[in-house]
């Protein structure tokens, strides 16, 4: 037997926002888990109800440093400009310092969380 991947949690400063736009970019629901005033909480799951799921819980500091683990999206029809596209439209940044000579794009979303559009 081997354990199975539930969440993959980000703390956030505002969770239901962050919930928003992940759902936007993977086209996931997002689903209010707990909305305790400061401790708001919120999944974003898959269609088909499977994991894993991102969650989303409320935490009173902003992130400090670079984050260790990141999200690689692929993009639709390999399009990687016209998602790009959507992605800044939904509130990511593309990072100023971009890796040489590779084909992904390294972004971050609204509170700054690193993430990588393949190309």
């Amino acid at each position: 037997m081997y354990a199975s991947i539930l969440n993959i949690t980000f703390d956030c400063v505002d969770a239901r926002a962050q919930a928003l736009f992940w759902a936007a970019v993977t086209g996931w629901n997002a689903q209010e888990r707990d909305a305790t005033p400061g401790h708001v909480e919120y999944a974003v799951v898959p269609p088909n109800e499977s994991t894993p799921r991102m969650y989303f819980t409320t935490v009173p500091e902003t992130r400090t440093a670079k984050n260790r683990i990141h999200l690689d999206l692929i993009p639709p029809g390999d399009d990687q400009q016209a998602e790009l596209a959507r992605l800044i439209e939904l509130g990511a940044t593309v990072v100023e310092e971009q890796p040489a000579g590779v084909s992904w794009i390294v972004l971050a979303d609204p509170e700054g969380n690193v993430f990588c559009l393949e190309g």
